[in-house]
């Protein structure tokens, strides 16, 4: 089906290959399927016609496009489908888990006591051209105690974050 193709095709940045593609999921040809099923029902037909199906793909794209665009590359990202979060957001996330390692590790004191949560976010802020978001850095430190590398201790202005020993 030539739309299956064009909609293959659509522009953007799929990591694992060397060119850039989007490809479409089984469940995204089955819904362009029952897209025209469901035009060709609007005009009261009992048979799928080329318009029906270019009525799906012309949705299906303009979906695509609407939902996936990340709004800081301009191009489409599927993982921002997928998982809620695009491509560029992943890598801040996994920069900023470097440097909280980073900051423990940087002095004797830090690795022992740990360095308190308001000062680290300072500390990141100060690195980094990009806002550091108070929400963005608690899920990166609570997956991070998640995987066992730091803990969180104490509350409000007191809170710390300290590196975990491996055992």
């Amino acid at each position: 089906m030539q739309s299956d193709l064009k909609l293959r095709s659509v522009v953007g940045d799929d990591p694992r290959a060397a060119e850039k593609r989007i490809t479409a999921t089984t469940r995204q040809l089955e819904s362009m399927i029952r897209l025209s099923e469901a035009h060709a029902r609007m005009r009261l037909s009992l048979l799928v016609e080329l318009r029906d199906v270019q009525e799906a793909h012309r949705l299906m794209r303009d979906t695509i496009r609407t939902s996936a665009l990340d709004p800081t590359t301009g191009k489409i990202d599927m993982g921002l489908l997928n998982t809620g979060t695009g491509q560029q957001q992943r890598k801040f996330c996994e920069d900023m888990r470097k440097e909280v390692l980073g900051l423990l590790g940087a002095s004797a004191a830090a690795a022992s006591r740990g360095i308190r949560w308001a000062d680290a976010m300072q500390q990141l802020a100060n690195q980094s051209s990009i806002r550091v978001d108070a929400g963005e850095f608690k899920e990166v430190i609570g997956a991070m105690e998640a995987e066992g590398l730091v803990g969180a201790v104490g509350k409000r202005e007191r809170r710390m974050i300290r590196r975990v020993e491996a055992s």
